[in-house]
């Protein structure tokens, strides 16, 4: 059986923020990223990656742990990237470390593709939801906005009901209901006020520099759930991957396989990581 490494954590003061992050094992370095998940999500496959890898993970400002100076302000996506690279920096890594971003936190690892890409040697980009990539991003744009109207106006099921219509992610009734039937406790509640009023829009509608992104630094994977065909994020996935003329990579799983089964998640990022 195989010991879950202890997170050692920390906090890192950036500007208009401090960002709670975890560093487990030993090796090059690899970073999981999500948005508006935290580094808790991402602990399973950390624990299993840090045999042989150094792992870093943490909660995006603004959400769980990494609380922020002025709760009214939107981070760009270039304030994001900014902080990935302030981490990368302030865990004391020398070479070029490899990315992997799930959901809003992959397109945070394309901006810090395009934004500092001297630290960066592969980005996984695990499913972004690039909205502006698709046909149909004026009516994707107005099914994410009916989701942030309801959060504001307390219906909190039914706006978990519009994000998954949305998002044409099936859910069966009773697994709905048990996760998102009841009344969200207050860290529930602070993270979604905050996942709605100033994560949401901006990450949906961050639009790639294809052409810097093409040049080949730093290599990019665009990655697919295997169980996620037909999905919105399935379609902006392939959208990306033409853009920039790969072939997709498949994945085990779905939209948050990494955290459904990491163990079977594993292989799949190995194959992909730098040699």
């Amino acid at each position: 059986m195989t010991v879950p490494a202890t997170p050692v954590t920390d906090v890192l003061a950036v500007p208009g923020a401090r960002l709670h992050h975890e560093v487990r094992g030993a090796g090059p370095l690899v970073v999981l990223l999500g948005t508006p998940m935290a580094a808790d999500a991402f602990a399973g496959l950390a624990d299993l990656l840090a045999a042989d890898h150094t792992v870093l993970t943490t909660d995006p400002r603004g959400i769980g742990r990494s609380p922020v100076d002025d709760p009214d302000a939107s981070p760009t996506l270039s304030t994001r990237a900014d902080d990935v690279a302030r981490l990368i920096r302030h865990v004391d890594h020398d070479g070029p470390v490899t990315l992997l971003g799930s959901s809003g936190g992959a397109v945070t690892a394309l901006a810090v593709a395009q934004e500092h890409p001297g630290l960066v040697d592969t980005v996984v980009a695990h499913e972004p939801p690039l909205v502006e990539l698709l046909p149909d991003r004026d009516e994707r744009h107005a099914g994410g906005e009916v989701v942030i109207e309801r959060w504001f106006a307390g219906d909190h099921v039914g706006s978990w009901r519009a994000f998954l219509d949305n998002a044409d992610i099936p859910m069966p009734e009773e697994v709905f209901q048990m996760v998102f039937g009841s009344a969200p406790d207050a860290a529930a509640r602070a993270d979604g006020d905050y996942q709605n009023a100033h994560l949401l829009r901006p990450t949906t509608h961050f639009r790639p520099d294809v052409a810097l992104l093409r040049a080949g630094r730093p290599r990019i994977v665009v990655g697919i759930g295997e169980d996620s065909a037909g999905q919105l994020c399935d379609r902006t996935s392939r959208a990306l991957a033409v853009a920039l003329g790969l072939e997709p990579t498949l994945f085990p799983g779905d939209h948050v396989g990494f955290a459904g089964d990491p163990a079977a998640f594993l292989p799949a990022l190995r194959a992909v990581l730098p040699g």
